[in-house]
Formats: C-alpha cells, structure tokens, sequence
C-alpha cells in the first residue's frame, strides 16, 4: 500500500509537471542558481555568501534573537494571565486577543512606524551602528548582527516580530502554568511559600516542560513568520529572494529555491525539537 501511494503521488506530479511545461513558455535557468547562494570572490580569493545565503543568514540571526525576546515577553504575559490582580489579568488579556485577532501584516505595520521606529530615533540606534561600521575590527558584531549599516532595520524586524510572537507564546505559557494541579499550589501556600516563591519553584518549572511541544511549533512558525519583516524592508531570505527575481527573471527557480532552504530550517529544527523532547526530565 505504501508503494502504490508514493506510486499515485509520483504520478500526480509529474501530470502537473507536464501540463507546466507544456502550457508555460519559459526557460529553466537552474544552472545560475548556485552561484547566487554561493560566489568566487577573486580578490579575497575565497568563496563568500551571495543573495539567498546572505538573506538566510539573516533569516536564522532574526529568529534567533526574535525567539529569546518573545520567550522572555511571552513568560511574562503567561504569569499575567494567572495573577491574581483584576487590572494585571485584563492587562495581559487585551494585549494578547488584540494581536491574535488582527492579521499579522496589520499589526507588523503597526508595531514597526509607532513603536520599534520611535525606540531606534530615541536611542540613536542608527548613529551608533554607522559609527560602528566604520571602525576596524568590528568582526564580532559583524558575526552577530550583519552588516552594522543594516543594524537599525534589522533591530526593528526584531522587535516587530518578537512582540507580535509573544501573544501566542504567552497563552501557551498560561496554558501550561493552569495545566498544574490546584493542589500543589495550595500546598505551597500552606507552608507559607509567597506568590512569587511558588511560581519560580513549583508551577514555572513544572510548566515550561510541558509547553515544550507547543512552544518548539511556535518557534517553527516564527522562523515562517519572519518572512512578513520583508514588507519593512528588512533584508532575510523573502526580502533577497524579491532583489534576485527583480534583477534576474528567474521568477520559477528562486521562489523553489528559498521554499527549499525555508524547508529545510524548519524541518532540520523540527527533528531537533523531536529529539529534545524524547530526553527524559529529571
């Protein structure tokens, strides 16, 4: 029954792939492709990152730093959630239904011109990453941030991002935080543990294993998401993929090929997430 399956879908895409090649006129430029992920550059003599590895790279740094800042933020609108103050729970309530109510390009445009733009002016963000790039030996912060000139954009498609991810991280957290039995909690209070006492030592560890699953699915669907931050011109994959369509025409070959390098990061992060979760807790 496999076979015939893998037989069926084998059969149905080649039909598309020739009805495709039948209906479309255009020729496959597949053998240009490699050269724009990586190039020869002849006067360091080494190879170096082109568009789609340049867009990549930034793609991973975004998700990375977008993913911590949204756990951060997520944990505590989940603890708010469940506080017991009236004014702090509606608080948390209305931030999280707003975001998850609104479509995401919305509230990207939002967060980005009434928020991250105000904070990068206010801080001087943009003077001290130029001043930066102008020094020598700015290799570390060329290894975590790219290039210092795009530092602003790239700060500000963080922290669109992250707040925007943190609505679902924080109800997964206060998912996880009601999932603990009431008994343990009154057991904590009974022996004179406060508030705070008994989330850090009792419900938060209890409950950051059990959001595992849920929340490794966020950070796969973040990394999905970061795709949206092109539409404020930060430069990841979605953002190079458009630069490399405009200037080359190869509309057909560099769309596969960024599904491809998106599908392969989230699948590789998927089995990563697999096998974490099989490690046992101790």
């Amino acid at each position: 029954m496999d076979w015939l399956i893998l037989a069926v879908l084998a059969g149905f895409f080649a039909v598309i792939w020739f009805r495709i090649s039948g209906t479309l006129n255009y020729k496959w430029q597949w053998d240009r492709i490699p050269n724009y992920i990586l190039r020869w550059d002849e006067e360091d003599g080494r190879w170096v990152a082109n568009l789609l590895l340049q867009g990549l790279i930034t793609t991973i740094r975004i998700s990375i730093y977008a993913s911590v800042l949204a756990l951060i933020l997520g944990t505590i609108l989940g603890i708010a959630r469940c506080a017991e103050n009236l004014a702090i729970r509606m608080l948390a309530r209305t931030y999280l239904e707003f975001l998850r109510n609104i479509p995401p390009v919305v509230v990207i445009f939002i967060f980005y011109f009434f928020l991250s733009e105000q904070i990068v002016a206010a801080f001087n963000i943009e003077g001290w990453a130029r001043g930066i790039a102008k020094q020598e030996g700015n290799g570390i912060w060329e290894f975590f941030f790219g290039d210092m000139r795009r530092f602003p954009s790239m700060i500000s498609g963080v922290m669109v991002l992250a707040l925007f991810e943190s609505a679902f991280v924080g109800e997964i957290v206060r998912a996880g935080i009601q999932s603990i039995p009431r008994g343990q909690r009154e057991a904590a209070r009974s022996i004179g543990m406060s508030w705070l006492d008994e989330m850090r030592f009792i419900v938060l560890p209890q409950a950051m294993r059990k959001v595992i699953p849920p929340m490794s699915n966020q950070f796969i669907s973040l990394v999905k998401d970061s795709s949206i931050i092109s539409l404020i011109s930060v430069q990841e994959l979605t953002y190079k993929t458009v630069e490399l369509v405009s200037s080359t025409r190869m509309i057909f070959e560099a769309w596969l090929t960024t599904a491809a390098l998106y599908f392969i990061l989230c699948f590789g992060l998927s089995l990563l997430f697999r096998r974490l979760e099989r490690v046992p807790q101790r």
